[in-house]
C-alpha cells in the first residue's frame, strides 16, 4: 500500500466467494462511492465463471463516470494466487448449496422444530457449521502460509464458528467477523425516538450503544442519543405500541422474508431490561422453542417470518439473471450508500481514520468478563491503523448469560465434532438445544434427526463422517 496526496493506493483485497450474487456487489457499490483508497479486488471463487462474470460488472462499474472508486477486479484460480501479497481478506461464501440449506431448515420440521434462519443457531446452524469449518480450516492454514499479515473480515455465518476455526487453525490471524444486525436495531432506536419525541436524527450512527453478547443474539446494555438515555424512551413506546410494534420507513415489506415489526425484541425487553440488538428472525432461534417459533402460528402471530429455503431458491434464480444483466451492461447498478460498514473498517485499519463499530473476536481482552476466554463475542471495538482493540463491555447481567451460555457450549461441541467427526457431539449438542424445549421429542427421536441431517449434507463433509 502507498499513501500518495491523500489518499491510499495499490491496496490489494483478496475476496474468497468472488463469485457471490449478493455481499459482492454490495462491496462493489461501496467501493465505487469512496474516492480515499483505490487497488486490485481479487475474486476467487470454486465458481470460476461467477467470478469471472463479477470481474466484468466490477470493471465496468469502476469506469461509470459516476464511480469515485478506482478499483481493478481480477479472477484468481486459486487461494495461493488470490492471497499471495494481499492486504485484506474478505470471505463471503455459501458453504454447500440450497440443497443442503432445505435439509438443514426444513428436515426438523418433522419434530416440530421450525427454524426463521437456519443458517446460525439451532439444528440448522450446527449442521451447517459442520461443512463450514473445515473449509475455512483450509482457508485459515492458507492465509498463514499466503498472507499472515493480511487483516481477514469475515461475512459467512455461522459467524461464531467462522471466526473461531480462523482462530483455532492460525492463532495469530488478524481476523473479525461483521454483522448489520446491530445496525438494524439503532435505526429501531432512531425511529422510536422520532416517534416519541417528534425530533429527527439524521444518522443512526449517532444512536451510541454498547453491545455484548454472541453473534445475532446481541444486547445493548446502553443506548443514548446526545447525552438522552434511549432506555426510558424505547420503554415508553413499548408500553404504548407492544401490540403493533415498529416499522422502519426504509423497509420494503413488498418483500417480508426477512423484514419484522420488532415485536420479539420489544419482548425480551419486558423480560430481561436489555434491549435485543438482531432481527426478530434471528433472536428467536436462540430462545426455547416454546416460544416465539412454536408453530408457524405463532410466528405469524409476533409478526416476522419463516424464510423458506424454496423463497431463497427463487431469489437466486433472480439474482442470476439480473448478474447476467449486470454483466451484459442491460442494467446499471444503482450507486447508493448500502449501510455496510466493511469499506469504513478497511480505511480505518489503513490509517484514514479511526471508527468504533461492533465486531466478532475471541473474548481474549476479557471484553464481557464472565464469558469463556475462548467464545467469540460481539462487542464495540475500536478501529485504527492496523489494529482493532475491543472496549471494555463489562459483565452480561445473569439471566442473559444464562440464555447465552446453552449456545456457547454447543460451538465447543461442534467445533470439536466437525474437527474429529465425531456424531456423539452433534447428538449431544442438539439434545441441549433450547429449541427442543416444549417439543415432545425422545433422545432417539433427536440422534436419528441429527444422522438424517448428517447424511443429507455428507457430500460437503470430510471422509471421517
Amino acid at each position: 500500500m502507498r499513501y500518495q496526496n491523500g489518499k491510499m493506493k495499490d491496496v490489494n483485497i483478496a475476496y474468497i466467494g468472488g463469485g457471490s450474487r449478493g455481499w459482492a456487489w454490495t462491496f462493489m457499490t461501496d467501493l465505487a462511492l469512496d474516492d480515499e483508497i483505490s487497488g486490485t479486488i481479487r475474486l476467487y471463487d470454486l465458481d470460476a465463471e461467477a467470478a469471472k462474470v463479477n470481474e466484468t460488472i466490477g470493471n465496468n462499474l469502476m469506469a461509470r463516470d459516476d464511480a469515485k472508486g478506482e478499483w481493478k477486479f481480477e479472477v484468481k484460480d486459486s487461494l495461493e494466487s488470490a492471497l499471495t501479497g494481499c492486504d485484506f481478506v474478505v470471505i463471503s461464501i455459501l458453504p454447500g448449496t440450497f440443497d443442503e440449506m432445505e435439509s438443514d431448515v426444513h428436515l426438523p420440521e418433522r419434530l416440530g422444530i421450525y427454524q426463521s434462519v437456519g443458517d446460525t443457531a439451532g439444528c440448522g446452524g450446527m449442521i451447517r457449521a459442520l461443512r463450514t469449518i473445515p473449509m475455512f480450516t483450509e482457508i485459515a492454514k492458507a492465509i498463514e502460509k499466503y498472507s499472515p499479515d493480511a487483516w481477514v473480515i469475515n461475512y459467512t455465518n455461522p459467524m461464531s464458528l467462522c471466526v473461531k476455526a480462523l482462530y483455532e487453525a492460525f492463532p495469530k490471524i488478524k481476523a473479525f467477523g461483521c454483522c448489520h444486525e446491530v445496525f438494524g436495531t439503532q435505526k429501531v432506536l432512531q425511529t422510536v425516538y422520532e416517534k416519541e419525541t417528534g425530533e429527527k436524527i439524521q444518522d443512526w450512527h449517532d444512536v451510541f450503544i454498547n453491545v455484548v453478547g454472541i453473534n445475532h443474539f446481541t444486547w445493548f446494555t446502553e443506548s443514548s442519543y446526545k447525552g438522552i438515555d434511549l432506555f426510558p424512551i424505547y420503554r415508553s413506546y413499548i408500553d404504548k405500541h407492544f401490540d403493533e410494534g415498529v416499522t422502519i420507513e426504509s423497509e420494503n415489506w413488498l418483500n417480508a422474508n426477512f423484514l419484522c415489526k420488532h415485536r420479539v425484541k420489544m419482548d425480551l425487553f419486558n423480560k430481561y431490561g436489555l434491549i435485543a440488538a438482531a432481527g426478530d428472525r434471528h433472536l428467536a432461534e436462540f430462545m426455547p422453542g416454546d416460544m416465539y417459533l412454536k408453530d408457524p402460528e405463532t410466528v405469524k402471530s409476533w409478526d416476522f417470518a419463516l424464510t423458506t429455503v424454496k423463497w431463497r431458491k427463487e431469489d437466486l434464480e433472480e439474482r442470476l439473471e439480473r448478474s447476467r444483466r449486470l454483466a451484459s451492461g442491460e442494467e446499471k447498478m444503482e450507486l447508493k450508500e448500502t449501510g455496510e460498514e466493511g469499506i469504513l473498517l478497511i480505511k480505518a485499519l489503513c490509517g484514514l481514520s479511526r471508527f468504533v463499530s461492533n465486531v466478532n473476536i475471541p473474548n481474549y481482552a476479557l471484553q464481557i468478563p464472565n464469558l469463556p476466554a475462548n467464545a467469540v463475542v460481539e462487542t464495540n471495538a475500536v478501529f485504527s491503523l492496523d489494529s482493532i482493540r475491543p472496549i471494555f463491555a463489562g459483565a452480561i447481567p445473569e439471566d442473559v448469560k444464562a440464555l447465552i451460555v446453552p449456545h456457547i457450549k454447543n460451538h465447543e461441541r461442534i467445533y470439536e465434532a466437525a474437527s474429529t467427526c465425531n456424531r456423539e457431539l452433534v447428538y449431544e449438542a442438539f439434545e441441549n438445544d433450547p429449541q427442543f424445549i416444549g417439543k415432545n421429542c425422545t433422545k432417539d427421536d433427536i440422534k436419528k434427526l441429527a444422522d438424517d441431517m448428517i447424511d443429507n449434507t455428507k457430500a460437503y463433509l470430510p471422509k471421517g463422517w
